[in-house]
């Protein structure tokens, strides 16, 4: 019998995440939910850029499609710039009876010593209430810097130190809130955005350090931040929008986890919004931009991840690879215990449900 799933969102992952619902045949659209009053009644199947007529309409009403008793419900609503209403929203749905599988918000992939115990405990509340799971994740953080080094790891005989690199050009992302709000790009060199203040770094991608640390079996004495900013040398327009001259155009920033006096953990992100800013950060893998794994330990490691897709470039590749990790966890997410679900809690996921939609079976 096919999960019912009610979708909530249709951005960037939200829009892919909800086509994969619909043409899967492990799941079964039971309701949609928007919050751009624009896509209120329209069908899912448009809002998904599908050509199919799903018979499901868009609401802005999330008590609703809750009366509709899901058995899970897909959240891609941004979590970076609304976290209470986010949380509050996963209160309710969780209370409800339906379990979730979630994009945002990220600290949720694993909060403890992230979020404060007043903001974790109600969402564990809600857990016991409806006796459902919430698992939160995405490409990064998420399966780049947790499932794919603990895969690698696992074949190591010793690990000294794990380094996760993104390296991308965003000109083609056109997503404005997260460029320009939350990165600060186009802003003078200096006036730090959301991302920049002390501590978002550590809290944004300090959940995937943990998790690293407490998967490995050992816990972190500190975590640190550092980025370097880099002013457009003339003015440029982007997918998101226009980058005046001396406006931010380039930022690398880096996450670390110490234990016993060591830079053991690494996250590493390099983003350009032109190719040939700051030659001498990390170059890609292939052109627009991937992800990079290195291990040094016995043997030592380094993967680059290149994702592509039929349907867009690099950035869409990349939003589709998250998209898919949280659609594809449902049926395990479904079948878990009730409360805070990581991909320490969860089965390995073999994806086995995607090769029998391809395979007919």
């Amino acid at each position: 019998m096919a999960i019912r799933v009610l979708h909530v969102a249709t951005g960037n992952v939200g829009r892919i995440a909800l086509s994969q619902v619909i043409e899967d045949p492990r799941f079964e659209l039971a309701g949609l939910v928007v919050s751009n009053p624009e896509k209120v009644g329209r069908d899912a199947g448009e809002l998904a850029g599908l050509d199919a007529v799903t018979g499901v309409a868009a609401t802005a009403d999330l008590d609703a499609a809750l009366a509709l008793r899901p058995d899970c419900t897909v959240y891609c609503a941004l979590g970076e710039t609304r976290l209470s209403a986010a949380l509050d929203d996963l209160r309710r749905v969780l209370a409800s009876g339906s379990d979730v599988v979630a994009s945002s918000p990220v600290p949720l992939i694993h909060p403890w010593g992230v979020l404060p115990d007043r903001m974790i405990a109600p969402i564990e509340d809600a857990c016991r209430a409806g006796g459902t799971s919430l698992f939160a994740t995405g490409v990064d953080p998420g399966w780049i810097n947790d499932l794919l080094p603990f895969a690698i790891a696992s074949t190591c005989q010793r690990v000294e130190r794990v380094r996760c690199s993104e390296i991308a050009d965003y000109a083609t992302y056109d997503g404005a809130p997260v460029i320009f709000d939350f990165m600060g790009f186009g802003r003078p060199v200096g006036d730090l955005p959301k991302m920049f203040r002390p501590g978002m770094l550590a809290a944004s991608w300090g959940v995937s350090l943990r998790m690293l640390a407490r998967g490995f079996g050992f816990a972190l004495d500190d975590i640190t931040e550092r980025f370097e900013q880099e002013p457009a040398p003339e003015a440029f327009d982007v997918a998101a929008g226009h980058i005046p001259a001396g406006g931010v155009a380039a930022v690398r920033f880096q996450i670390t986890g110490v234990a016993a006096g060591r830079e053991v953990l690494v996250i590493d992100h390099t983003t350009r919004l032109r190719a040939d800013l700051r030659p001498d950060w990390p170059r890609p893998a292939q052109d627009g931009g991937s992800y990079r794994v290195e291990i040094t330990g016995e043997p030592s490691y380094r993967v680059d991840v290149c994702p592509t897709s039929a349907r867009g470039d690099h950035n869409y590749a990349a939003i589709a690879a998250g998209a898919g990790r949280i659609v594809n966890a449902i049926p395990d997410v479904v079948a878990a215990p009730p409360g805070l679900r990581t991909p320490l809690d969860l089965p390995f996921n073999t994806a086995r449900g995607v090769f029998a939609a391809a395979l007919g079976g």
